[in-house]
């Protein structure tokens, strides 16, 4: 047994895939607790039978989709025509583009490539300091991950039992106001450092808006389909995989057809990467639940804090430390199960701890010393890494404001759930 342990840990070390570790922990742990190890299988086959399961290859095909299409230069243009005129207006722009397109396609790093490579000369065009630029798209690579249809929201609404409806609604009031404070300090610094806007040719703004047209509905089918009582999680991913797929092909054409099953097989590739992680993570979380680990940490720990606002303190400092080590995915599959049931002990609201928790890793993508986002905008703008340090501390000091924010006023987060939930 103890070799079996060994040879696992050497496996986790040599950087083996994460649910290869994981189901061998479970199997391990199972027959080391004398429960016959086909339990693992059935916990994992028990995953299948998750209806909310059924959004998650949807959306992750909509937004490959729209990653690869002409999407963001539409939603760029439309957005500077709309607020081009503004101090600052640029940096807005990015602001705003990027956590739309984070939202539906729920990774920074596609983010970070796919409009990097556009906004970043722009804004050095538009004479916005170099510094300033690097760290506002640097950080606007992981801004939309509390907006609806983000994935990592789904995953955890699957890990930790949570109705992802409820989480949707949940994430945005938090999302607006780090966009807003972002935003007001993007407005400041852009009307210090850079001249006069030129005035837009005229008809450049309805031009736009032709063109952004068949993207704008994306949101209101996501949420008003929703909320409005007309579709379920799982339809209201179908409608939009299938609206995305008729615009992008059909409409703009900007995919030939040929092009298409590459994309279904990427998509499908990462859809099954994070699920064959989850069903590890299935198992592994039953023997902590049938061997009671939550409920002994939440004894330790209760002994030592007993208010809750200082252990969302130490909760925040923990996480950041996560969201910098690992990827969001492993981070939600790893952390979520023991951190649930300890929070519920202080009396926190899942759906709360949901959003506290993807703020946290959401900035600690751009944390340093080892924030993920900033060796991708190192390599994709071929930046010297202690000047990504540099670039991204203000706005690391804003993010980090608001997230005592969201933590310890959970009516920010629970408020339109409680109008509309």
């Amino acid at each position: 047994m103890q070799l079996l342990q060994l040879i696992t840990f050497g496996l986790a070390v040599l950087g083996s895939p994460l649910f290869v570790v994981m189901a061998a922990l479970a199997l391990l742990s199972f027959h080391g607790a004398g429960v016959d190890p086909s339990v693992v299988i059935i916990e994992m086959s028990r995953l299948a039978d998750t209806p909310l399961l059924l959004s998650l290859p949807l959306f992750i095909l909509a937004g490959t989709v729209l990653s690869e299409s002409k999407a963001p230069v539409r939603l760029l243009d439309l957005s500077n025509a709309l607020l081009g005129w503004l101090p600052g207006g640029l940096a807005v722009i990015a602001l705003v583009v990027c956590s739309v397109f984070t939202a539906f396609t729920g990774a920074s790093g596609v983010t970070i490539f796919a409009l990097g490579g556009l906004l970043f000369p722009a804004m050095i065009k538009d004479r916005y300091p170099e510094q300033f630029s690097l760290g506002l798209i640097t950080t606007s690579g992981s801004l939309g991950l509390l907006f609806p249809p983000s994935l990592p929201l789904i995953l955890y609404g699957v890990i930790a039992e949570t109705r992802i409806d409820h989480l949707f609604l949940a994430g945005i009031l938090p999302g607006l106001l780090m966009l807003i404070l972002l935003g007001a300090y993007s407005i400041r610094k852009g009307a210090i450092t850079r001249g006069p806007r030129p005035p837009l040719p005229a008809g450049e703004t309805k031009r736009a808006l032709r063109a952004a047209v068949w993207e704008l509905p994306l949101p209101v089918i996501v949420l008003g389909g929703i909320y409005g009582g007309f579709f379920v999680v799982g339809e209201a991913a179908a409608v939009t995989a299938l609206y995305v797929l008729i615009v992008e092909l059909v409409v703009h054409r900007d995919l030939a057809p040929a092009k298409l099953p590459g994309i279904v097989v990427r998509s499908m590739a990462l859809f099954g990467g994070i699920f064959v992680v989850l069903a590890a993570s299935m198992a592994s979380t039953s023997f902590l639940i049938d061997q009671e680990i939550p409920s002994r940490l939440f004894a330790i720990i209760r002994e030592h804090i007993s208010s809750k606002y200082t252990f969302l303190l130490l909760l925040n400092i923990f996480l950041l430390m996560v969201g910098c080590l690992l990827d969001i995915f492993s981070a939600l599959v790893l952390v979520v199960p023991l951190i649930v049931p300890i929070a519920q002990g202080y009396g926190i609201d899942p759906v709360h701890l949901g959003i506290i928790f993807l703020t946290n890793l959401q900035i600690g993508y751009c944390t340093p010393p080892v924030g993920l986002d900033l060796f991708l905008a190192s390599y994709r703008f071929e930046r010297p890494i202690a000047e990504l340090y540099t670039a991204t501390l203000p706005f690391l000091g804003i993010l980090l404001a608001c997230l005592a924010i969201i933590t310890y006023f959970p009516l920010l987060s629970l408020f339109l759930l409680g109008q509309f939930g």
